[in-house]
């Protein structure tokens, strides 16, 4: 195992990759019951979307984990399954048959653009400021999911305020911010993962700590059938091409998809890998000039590209690389033992969901909050004093949080920085890609305010 994942290469332990597995798993556990929450709007069994978000959990995982030996988590992404549902399915009109076909259309498209390299070279023709910035605006994005999730932000009178401390969930929140803090300024191995569990016990007198509504693994087994294969049958793929009036709808649909799912992904590897070594500037170098799949990073990029296509065939919304594998990763998660760990305590998950669901917000939003202020340790290397470099670093990192999305958050970087770069005459500094990047994004505002 030690040689298979390369551990003390990576300066890594057993434990540690261990302990970082599990911190991650509980950081995103809850979209075992939210996802299903949110599909089972749109008309799909929530047992069946239940088991088919763990399966394709633990199918991406256990990809990025064995094949790229990359320390992230898989699993229907949020704020995609709300276009999903909200969006495409209630907005549109289209059946959910018809959207998992949809999603399953754009997993093979992210496929071919990874098999093609053009995700790569998009990573490559990102300005270093740029990705600075990026990598701190995850950090606030991460942070910014960890107070929303507990409520300590307050949304009631239209502008963004700190809630009233009057509730038990914001105490135990608080509680648990205070002790993960005293564990990692103490260097305290395991810190985070302590704090998870020992923030869930305290919130058991406060009412906090409960176990949630789920399915048995035999009730969720007997849903499955609704939406396995779903995508074959005549209210699938067939259906979507029957009426050629919607075509163009439906070509701007994959689009949406697509662009979303891409550059969240993309975010994720840049704001997290490059702080912390996991994609290092030799992997670059071999990714570079080695033909195939030989790189971590394409390989990652690769498992990640499989995942939704393999997550519609089941049941279920784009399957995307967590953010919240940050948590792990700041755990001091290295490896692909790392998502090892996840992915089987996701198989777990799927006989003991209640006791998983137990784990609340308040518990895992500390470690979110913590995480972020690490990753933010990026926005020391870009030159504030520059507006050249400011503007488009401003926007990239404070928009990821305040759209409360990643690929939004690079898009408001890429036309800033695009902006800048031609009001300086500076033209010919602008890659092409990015060039390219930025009309898409364009494009993509452009057409989603005209459906």
């Amino acid at each position: 195992m030690k040689n298979f994942f390369r551990l003390k290469e990576n300066g890594t332990t057993f434990m540690t990759e261990l302990v970082a597995g599990l911190t991650t798993f509980f950081a995103m556990s809850y979209i075992i019951v939210v996802n299903p929450s949110i599909l089972s709007q749109a008309g799909m069994e929530w047992g069946a979307v239940f088991l088919a978000t763990i399966i394709s959990a633990i199918i991406g995982t256990l990809v990025m984990g064995l094949v790229a030996n990359v320390p992230y988590a898989q699993a229907p992404g949020m704020g995609l399954n709300a276009f999903f549902v909200f969006t495409v399915c209630f907005t549109l009109g289209f059946t959910w048959q018809q959207a998992l076909s949809m999603v399953f259309i754009c997993g093979l498209l992210n496929i071919f653009i990874t098999v093609t390299k053009i995700r790569k070279f998009i990573i490559k023709a990102i300005p270093l400021s740029l990705q600075n910035a990026i990598g701190g605006g995850i950090g606030i994005f991460v942070a910014y999911i960890g107070m929303l999730n507990v409520g300590f932000i307050n949304f009631g009178s239209g502008v963004p305020a700190m809630a009233t401390l009057n509730t038990p969930v914001l105490w135990v929140f608080l509680i648990g911010l205070a002790l993960t803090f005293v564990l990692l300024t103490l260097k305290v191995k395991g810190a985070i993962l302590i704090a998870i569990i020992a923030t869930t016990l305290i919130g058991i007198p406060f009412g906090v700590t409960q176990t949630g509504d789920t399915v048995s693994f035999t009730e969720a087994c007997n849903a499955l059938p609704t939406t396995f294969g779903a995508i074959f049958t005549e209210a699938g793929l067939p259906s979507l091409f029957n009426d050629m009036s919607k075509l163009p709808l439906v070509l701007i649909t994959i689009f949406s998809f697509s662009i979303t799912d891409t550059f969240d992904t993309i975010g994720t590897f840049i704001g997290t890998g490059r702080r912390s070594g996991i994609f290092s500037k030799e992997d670059e170098e071999a990714m570079e000039s080695s033909s195939g799949f030989k790189s971590r990073l394409d390989k990652a990029l690769f498992a990640d590209a499989t995942a939704t296509s393999i997550g519609a065939i089941f049941g279920t919304s784009n399957t995307t690389t967590f953010v919240e594998s940050a948590a792990g990763i700041g755990a001091g998660g290295r490896t692909g033992l790392t998502s090892v760990v996840v992915a089987l305590c996701f198989a777990l998950s799927a006989f003991l969901a209640t006791f998983v669901s137990a784990v609340p917000s308040a518990a895992t939003a500390p470690a979110l909050v913590a995480v972020g202020i690490m990753m933010m340790s990026s926005f020391k290397d870009i030159d504030w004093s520059d507006l050249d470099e400011a503007i488009p670093a401003f926007f990239a990192s404070i928009f990821m949080g305040l759209c409360y999305s990643i690929s939004y958050g690079i898009a408001a970087g890429f036309i800033f920085y695009c902006i800048i770069k031609i009001c300086k005459g500076k033209i010919k500094e602008i890659h092409p890609i990015l060039w390219v990047c930025t009309g898409l994004f364009i494009l993509n505002f452009v057409l989603l305010a005209l459906i």
